[in-house]
């Protein structure tokens, strides 16, 4: 029985969530670098408040906002997954033979049909 397949489910490994660890280990990164972005605006704000006022108060709108915005990247992540394509990969389809008619060549007794 070379040419029968089982109708079992098929599932890509592309599709396969990374791991925890992974995941974790992704998410302290970037915040991280976020909260590094922050210091840095911080510290700008605190240099450049004598010298160029709206850019100081510039960094110092985004050193404020920023720990919000940072928490918000890190928690988003394993429960969203927009960009990984589904795992399930359906059974390819085998189209079903249909038969066609035919009429037979020049028949003198009428016009009979027949399948092939």
């Amino acid at each position: 029985m070379a040419g029968k397949r089982s109708e079992q489910e098929v599932f890509r490994i592309t599709g396969a969530r990374a791991g925890l660890q992974d995941d974790v280990r992704g998410r302290q990164r970037r915040y991280v670098i976020s909260m590094l972005v922050r210091t840095a605006s911080v510290i700008a704000a605190m240099l450049l408040w004598n010298v160029e006022r709206y850019v100081a108060i510039v960094a110092l709108v985004l050193g404020a906002f920023l720990p919000y915005v940072a928490v918000v990247i890190a928690n988003a992540g394993r429960e969203n997954a927009p960009s990984l394509p589904g795992t399930y990969v359906p059974p390819p389809q085998r189209p079903a033979l249909e038969g066609t008619v035919t009429r037979a060549p020049a028949d003198p007794g009428g016009s009979r049909e027949r399948r092939s």
